[in-house]
């Protein structure tokens, strides 16, 4: 079994809407069959019963290959790890022996790890050889790398409340920089501190002395305290304040180097060696009663808690480091964050925490009594937490929230120690010792006792008004033919009123009507770029089908899916899209993934896109050309939204509602003659009415829009050359072809004239169709060889498209040029006064700049326009 082509498809793919890993993986004959290898399920069982029953994905398949079985193994050892999966899938394709392994994901870089072990694991179990498999240890590697890339506890609270609530998240680092919502609507977390705190308020925060002095002035009970340079420095500012006192780093964080209820001199100097490793170190006067952790979201106090510092209760027959070892065997204690409880430690505080308690750690404690480890009581260094929301009296509430703002802090982790919070502080000597920018919130959603508040509920809604998803209006266009223009007019249309748009297309990307990026952009990693950028109120994403199969989509959901049609002679034959309703399946993603409350704009005359309807979880919006299409017909009757052409008009309707816009009103359909963009037109309109725009702005925009070479570079670019008109246009499929015959068919000329070339990763049928269907409505051909052939012979695509006119009706001329330009000069060389020149381009952009270099000389051309081969 070969297991290649390993690749992630991080949103919405041709599988599924969760996230997943596709292998390619290659079966030799006797793996096709499990029967064919007699004892291998029996021996992976054995060595592995949590694979579960093994079946095809396909309840009509009978035979159970080994491609199956990784696909249930890779689930099973995630599942097993702790990873919440539940989707797999094996596909057949038409290559003997060859399927398509796919399996949900929770973190890419252990899915991608779970195809590696499984594989190692299936294959000791077919050599025989599965005792020297250590399944157990596989999974123990893939549930400590789950823990080491998956989100916290903190952070992690805050995406799910988010995800609740539809809002859409990225990951922008593997740490815990998170991006919530698109464009001009995202916010960002760094764990629980979000983007509108200040640097300022951080940095006060974290300097314990200054922050200490800013909540006393503004009547904030603090503990006396001062810096402190050295142990003689501290024992004497411990003798002006008087024992107990606390040591700890003036800028510090999780309890890190804290130690508290120091009454000796040894004590102290083993407190401030712990504390100096985390920077300056401070000492203040030691409160008595209780720690509590308030934690204040906005301007109020959403959760607190009581924390208890690490300690364990005798038994009258363990040692006190047998008892703490019992007690770090707790499933819930951890090395980390990612568990509810962290371990105890037994380092030199705890030792002389014990010295304090007249203890060692081989001591065994008396049945009943209380050891603490350590006496601050963060959950970071052992210690547990008690809920005590309910108990919190406004007063100690209030001063909270007071020495929160003080700060500065939107989210804020207050520390207080008091005997009780059932009073205000200042009746019991109590006060704030720290306030923290980035609090730990795993004490207030899983406490050791009590009940979890949701406290990732808060900080979202503190983000983001009730009803606000975070989402701007997000357009997604997909099709064989018209993506690109069709794209572009509804970037143009929505930027007419006033929307700062991001675009992406094949021509590149755009925001604000500022090109950003150049090339081919229509894949998923352009389309999350725009998404990122902060001055986009709106995005129009060009959605191909590479970048589908290759990724999946690059958003969770799109407001409007446009679909403009699904040729047959296009992209087949590759990556096992090998027949056009393999290729309806995948472009109709988009479709499947419109939000609820959107629309899918769909081609009513096209059948295959018709039949996606079926599939839209939102509304449909149907248009065609054709005003008694019997699905345009079906859908107007229900009152539904549909878009036609009358006579010289283009109408909308939904229910008795309609409205009409002038065919003249609209350029780029030159009057209504070209059929094609009559199309686009119709699209765009549909997307436009979809997303809110009004009916003037949308008219406005239409008759603004130019299908130049600026505006829409390739897409029926209409020039006048010395009194001949030349048309430049990208088209590069049958569908396209015809398309173009059609529209230049509707133009005067006295001689046609075409320039072609082909893409060399088409199938040779559709090479050849589409100089058959140029064959018969020009006079003559020009043939060039691409600049990249895609992996074809030198001259193969050339012997193809000629092949293609031999039985062609009305070409009378066909001639053969290395080079585009070339080609190019030598079409424009022949030209007369009235006679029509398409030329089909490769290069947009060189192309369409030699082109208007052509046009603005005099009336000579260079040499090597003569030059033929």
């Amino acid at each position: 079994m070969d297991v290649s082509r390993i690749r992630p498809l991080r949103g919405p793919n041709l599988w599924s809407r969760h996230t997943c890993i596709e292998a390619i993986v290659a079966c030799e004959p006797h793996e096709m069959d499990l029967q064919a290898l007699p004892g291998f399920e029996r021996r992976l069982r054995e060595l592995f019963p949590s694979v579960g029953p093994l079946q095809p994905s396909n309840p009509h398949q009978e035979q159970l290959s080994l491609a199956h079985v990784l696909e249930d193994t890779v689930l099973a050892l995630q599942a097993q790890a702790g990873c919440p999966v539940t989707f797999s899938r094996t596909s057949a394709t038409l290559e003997p022996g060859v399927f398509q392994v796919v399996a949900q994901y929770s973190e890419e870089v252990v899915g991608r790890l779970a195809f590696d072990v499984a594989r190692e694991l299936l294959t000791a179990v077919a050599a025989g050889d599965g005792q020297s498999f250590d399944v157990e240890g596989a999974i123990a590697r893939l549930r400590a790398l789950d823990e080491d890339v998956r989100l916290g506890p903190s952070t992690g609270c805050i995406v799910d409340a988010a995800v609740a609530r539809n809002i859409p998240y990225r990951r922008l680092t593997s740490g815990s920089l998170v991006q919530f919502g698109w464009g001009s609507r995202q916010r960002r977390i760094w764990a629980a501190e979000i983007d509108s705190t200040s640097a300022v308020s951080e940095s006060i925060a974290q300097d314990k002395d200054l922050s200490k002095s800013l909540l006393a002035a503004a009547g904030v009970p603090v503990p006396l305290g001062r810096p402190v340079s050295d142990t003689d420095d501290a024992w004497a500012a411990a003798q002006d304040i008087g024992l107990p006192v606390v040591v700890k780093p003036q800028d510090g964080n999780q309890g890190k180097g804290v130690t508290v209820n120091i009454v000796s001199r040894e004590h102290l100097e083993i407190a401030f060696r712990a504390a100096a490793e985390h920077g300056e170190v401070m000492v203040e006067k030691f409160l008595p009663g209780s720690d509590f952790r308030l934690l204040v979201v906005g301007d109020k106090v959403v959760a607190a808690s009581r924390r208890d510092p690490p300690h364990v209760i005798g038994d009258g027959e363990h040692s006190v480091r047998e008892l703490v070892d019992l007690v770090n065997a707790d499933p819930k204690r951890g090395d980390g964050h990612a568990t509810s409880l962290t371990k105890i430690r037994f380092d030199d505080i705890a030792l002389a925490r014990l010295d304090v308690q007249g203890l060692k750690p081989e001591s065994v404690p008396e049945m009943g009594r209380r050891v603490v480890l350590r006496n601050n009581a963060n959950l970071s260094t052992g210690g547990t937490a008690t809920d005590v929301t309910d108990d919190l009296h406004p007063d100690v509430a209030a001063r909270a929230v007071a020495a929160a703002q003080t700060v500065g802090l939107d989210i804020c982790g207050v520390d207080v120690v008091c005997e009780s919070v059932h009073v205000p502080l200042e009746q019991q000597h109590g006060g704030v010792v720290e306030v923290n920018a980035a609090p730990g919130l795993r004490m207030h959603l899983s406490p050791s006792y009590g009940k979890g508040r949701p406290v990732g509920e808060a900080v979202i809604a503190h983000m983001y008004e009730q009803g606000d998803d975070g989402r701007i209006p997000l357009v997604a266009v997909t099709g064989t033919n018209g993506k690109t223009t069709t794209t572009r007019l509804i970037a143009h249309l929505m930027a007419t009123s006033g929307l700062r748009v991001g675009m992406t297309n094949t021509d590149g990307v755009y925001v604000d009507g500022r090109q950003i990026d150049s090339g081919d952009c229509s894949g998923p990693k352009s389309a999350r770029n725009v998404l990122l950028h902060p001055d986009v109120d709106a995005a129009v994403l060009e959605t191909a089908r590479g970048g589908m199969l290759r990724e999946g989509l690059a958003f969770d959901q799109c407001q409007v899916a446009v679909v403009t049609n699904v040729g047959t002679g296009d992209h087949l034959g590759l990556n096992f899209i090998t027949t056009v309703q393999d290729l309806a399946v995948l472009k109709r993603v988009i479709v499947m993934n419109v939000a609820p409350t959107g629309y899918a704009v769909l081609n009513a005359a096209d059948p295959i896109v018709a039949a996606m309807a079926a599939k839209c979880p939102g509304g449909v919006v149907f248009f065609a050309q054709d005003h008694d299409h019997p699905v345009l017909a079906a859908h107007r009757v229900q009152g539904k939204r549909t878009i036609c052409i009358e006579g010289d008009r283009i109408v909308v309707t939904e229910g008795s509602w309609r409205v009409q816009i002038p065919l003249q009103g609209v350029p780029i359909t030159r009057g209504g003659t070209i059929g094609f963009q009559k199309d686009n037109v119709m699209a765009a309109i549909g997307a436009a009415w979809c997303t809110g725009l009004d009916w003037e702005t949308i008219a406005r925009g239409l008759a603004n829009f130019s299908n130049d070479a600026d505006n829409a570079p390739g897409r029926f670019n209409v020039m006048d050359y010395r009194g001949a008109t030349v048309i430049a246009d990208y088209g590069h499929n049958p569908d396209a072809m015809r398309a173009l015959v059609d529209a230049v068919s509707a133009m005067p000329a006295k001689r046609r004239s075409v320039v072609i070339s082909g893409a060399g990763d088409r199938r040779d049928e559709d090479i050849r169709e589409q100089t058959a269907i140029l064959g018969a409505a020009f006079d003559d051909v020009l043939l060039f060889q691409d600049a990249c052939q895609r992996g074809r012979e030198d001259g193969e695509v050339l012997a193809l498209l000629r092949d293609g006119l031999k039985d062609a009706s009305r070409t009378s001329d066909v001639s053969e040029i290395r080079g585009e330009f070339i080609a190019i000069d030598t079409a424009l060389a022949r030209l007369q006064p009235g006679d029509l020149c398409l030329i089909l381009v490769d290069q947009v952009e060189e192309a369409l700049a030699h082109l208007a270099l052509r046009i603005r000389e005099p009336d000579s051309l260079p040499a090597a326009a003569s030059n033929r081969s």
